[in-house]
């Protein structure tokens, strides 16, 4: 895994999710420390991690998570029914958290280095049945993808959406996320999606 040389800061939120670049991620807010978070990260124009939980709570207590997540950037919010906030996030790049530590508020902060994105590589003949199932299905999902641009003949951007979509246990959502070619990571998902007869 190619990462740059440069670190920074970054808020971390644990959760038994994978986010994928590129990505939606709806979520319902109502911890302080996150509600926090996210006037910072509105008010500051920046995202937060999302990194996969792997003990402890999602609310509360001590979480341990991997090392590898993606970035969420907000793109919308509402006030929910229940008096909740709600925000709709996009995955964008991945990073490595290096160290990690929690503030005396609760939140997950992390020095993380970015992990260099994917190459841009062309859906090969072999897994254009791929993209055509994700053609189909795409339309299905309503308002959870409609700000998500379309972008059918890159094939990172196909492994990605199928992996996030796909009913696979988190660890294999999770190396997915960790792989860096995005045509081996179609040679993964293809044998999970039937060829149209």
């Amino acid at each position: 895994m190619s990462e740059s040389a440069a670190t920074r800061e970054l808020a971390l939120f644990p959760l038994n999710t994978v986010l994928f670049p590129g990505g939606p991620l709806p979520l319902r807010i109502f911890e302080t420390r996150y509600l926090d978070m996210v006037r910072a990260c509105m008010r500051e124009g920046r995202g937060f991690g999302v990194v996969l939980l792997e003990r402890g709570p999602e609310a509360g207590g001590t979480a341990q998570f991997v090392e590898v997540g993606t970035e969420a950037s907000i793109v919308d919010f509402t006030r929910l029914e229940d008096g909740l906030l709600g925000i709709t996030c996009i995955g964008r790049g991945r990073f490595r958290v290096l160290e990690a530590w929690r503030q005396d508020d609760g939140l997950n902060v992390g020095r993380v280095a970015d992990i260099e994105p994917d190459p841009t590589v062309a859906v090969p003949g072999e897994f254009e049945h791929l993209a055509d199932a994700l053609r189909r299905i795409l339309p299905e999902l309503g308002e959870l993808y409609a700000p998500v641009p379309r972008r059918f003949e890159d094939a990172a951007w196909v492994g990605h959406r199928l992996a996030e979509m796909l009913p696979l246990a988190t660890p294999e959502k999770q190396s997915l996320l960790e792989m860096c070619d995005p045509l081996a990571r179609l040679a993964v998902i293809a044998p999970l999606i039937k060829r149209p007869d």
